[in-house]
């Protein structure tokens, strides 16, 4: 056990996703080292966020205002939703320049084990958005993982009966990856989602 403030700082770290309490004592030691300006710098920047960024009303992406700039940028296709699961996937997609629709945030994935079922997602909203906004496609969007299948398995079934023309995006090998070392699923996946080779 350390001062009071440096284990309450290691304390907070370690509840961080991904910060072990190995990591979170290190980070500590690391923040106690730099000079007051820099890590008064940090904590405004924690501060600032959490007053400024909260969700778009719409899509439930990050955003500074009510909306966020995709949802009220003019030149987006408003019939096509990308429905993907956290905010930093939208920046995964935005980084491709292949999309130009709108997205919807689910806010995480379907995961029994830690008690997340579709009430705890932003499934609801997104049933709302449908009708009024004349969405003619939904592409799901979500992580190829246990979780990522489950939701889009579900996802499909609630939209299949709506008439709407609901898509998967493609799964399968990395650029640069060898066939000896995917799995099963990435190999059938890659298959599946085969497509014709021009001429």
């Amino acid at each position: 056990m350390y001062a009071g403030p440096v284990q309450d700082l290691i304390d907070e770290l370690g509840r961080l996703p991904g910060v072990g309490p190995k990591s979170a004592q290190r980070i500590a030691f690391h923040l106690l080292k730099l000079p007051k300006e820099e890590a008064l710098r940090l904590a405004r920047a924690v501060v600032e966020m959490k007053e400024r960024v909260a969700l778009c009303a719409r899509c439930f992406n990050v955003s500074e205002g009510d909306e966020c700039g995709i949802c009220t940028d003019a030149r987006r296709d408003t019939r096509v939703l990308c429905v993907v699961e956290e905010p930093r996937d939208v920046v995964a997609v935005e980084k491709t320049h292949e999309f130009r629709g709108r997205y919807h945030v689910l806010q995480g994935a379907i995961s029994p084990i830690e008690g997340i079922g579709p009430d705890q997602l932003k499934v609801r909203e997104l049933l709302a958005r449908l009708e009024p906004e004349q969405i003619s496609e939904v592409i799901l969007c979500t992580n190829p993982n246990i979780e990522g299948e489950a939701t889009a398995m579900y996802l499909a079934r609630l939209l299949a009966p709506l008439g709407l023309r609901v898509t998967r995006i493609a799964s399968g090998l990395p650029v640069g990856g060898d066939l000896e070392y995917a799995d099963e699923l990435t190999l059938g996946r890659a298959l599946e989602g085969r497509r014709e080779v021009g001429a």
